[in-house]
């Protein structure tokens, strides 16, 4: 009997990027989730890139062609979203305040992971008094309420400036402090657990040198996780950016387009029945944050092999070959041939039958 071995082959080309590998792997509710995920952080992107071409009007214009918005106005044809009690139009606040949002978190989430990854791997790798200290002022952030953190931050780091790049780089740095020590930790798990393997000492053996050693081994393997902490923290920072923004510490209007400043003016508005000053930023917090939630739980998911619901091969086409030995066993009795001459299988037992009878006879 002949086997046929199965060769495995990697994939190349698009489907092994990471979002994509993932994808085709999800099934069920899995897909569903990343899926509706993914549409909408799309979407959210897109409106943020294209936030000139798609708004009808700028962030912080009072007038169009036809005049003068006016304040509060209901939803009409010339403005779909209503107006603000400043005299907004509301689409266009809403459109502009995507890439406000944007902005923030770029910079905000790749500062935290630059910075946290770098402190993370030399922490765990070097280790001593040093690693000490920096797991204990990384508690010490931790242990701060994020918002009341980012807080203080932004009025350090603003200085009383509310204009569009000042007020996007206080916001973002603020988030970052807080995000640090997350990756900070994550990063340092996973140095102390790759520097103790077999590689890394034989990395050492050879006389590799340790910035090497940090580089080219500890570092590749102590960061795979990294972007499902990203896609996780990106949806808190469009929730510390919303609180900054309602509490007072955002940006302008006149400067920029912020959703969390356009609720703080619209409270007043919900008790005068007057609901698409709210409604609408909020309602664009509330998608992009389930968008970038949905996206990063299903990739935790998805890169646990405990939870990860694996799609079941089809019968015929010999991607999966059979590992029980059960199966194996009975295919390889059922395929192996008579043998020649051999007309009672259980010939060797009626035999010493005859034989044990032949003898007490003889007796």
């Amino acid at each position: 009997m002949t086997s046929t071995p199965v060769v495995a082959t990697r994939e190349r080309g698009m489907r092994a990027w990471p979002v994509i590998r993932e994808l085709r792997q999800s099934v069920g509710l899995q897909r569903t989730m990343l899926v509706t995920g993914l549409v909408l952080v799309a979407l959210f992107v897109v409106l943020a890139v294209f936030a000139p071409l798609i708004a009808p009007y700028s962030f912080n214009a009072l007038s169009g062609p036809d005049g003068d918005f006016g304040s509060r106005q209901a939803p009409s044809l010339a403005h779909p979203f209503g107006t603000t009690i400043a005299g907004y139009d509301v689409l266009s606040r809403v459109i502009w305040g995507s890439r406000t949002a944007l902005l923030t978190i770029v910079i905000a989430v790749l500062s935290s992971i630059f910075v946290g990854t770098a402190l993370g791997l030399i922490s765990g790798y070097l280790g001593g008094a040093l690693d000490r200290v920096l797991v204990m002022i990384a508690d010490a952030i931790y242990a701060f309420p994020s918002l009341l953190l980012a807080i203080v931050m932004s009025i350090m780091i603003s200085g009383g400036q509310s204009s569009l790049w000042g007020g996007i780089w206080s916001a973002a740095l603020s988030i970052t402090v807080v995000f640090i020590p997350q990756y900070f930790r994550v990063v340092r798990s996973e140095v102390l657990r790759v520097k103790s393997e077999a590689f890394v000492e034989s990395a050492r053996v050879i006389g590799a040198s340790h910035r090497r050693i940090m580089v080219q081994h500890v570092f590749r393997n102590s960061t795979r996780s990294l972007p499902l902490v990203f896609t996780l923290n990106a949806s808190e920072a469009i929730l510390t950016l919303a609180g900054l923004g309602f509490l007072g510490f955002g940006i302008e209007p006149n400067s920029a387009a912020e959703w969390g400043y356009d609720l703080n003016k619209a409270v007043a508005d919900v008790t005068n029945g007057i609901w698409w000053t709210s409604l609408w930023p909020g309602l664009a917090i509330v998608l992009i944050v389930m968008g970038l939630t949905l996206t990063g739980e299903s990739l935790n998911d998805l890169s646990d092999p405990r939870l990860r619901v694996r799609r079941r091969a089809k019968a015929g086409t010999g991607a999966v070959a059979s590992t029980s030995v059960a199966s194996a066993a009975a295919s390889g009795s059922a395929a192996a041939p008579e043998p020649v001459g051999s007309t009672n299988p259980t010939g060797f037992a009626d035999g010493q039958a005859e034989g044990n009878q032949a003898k007490g006879q003889g007796a």
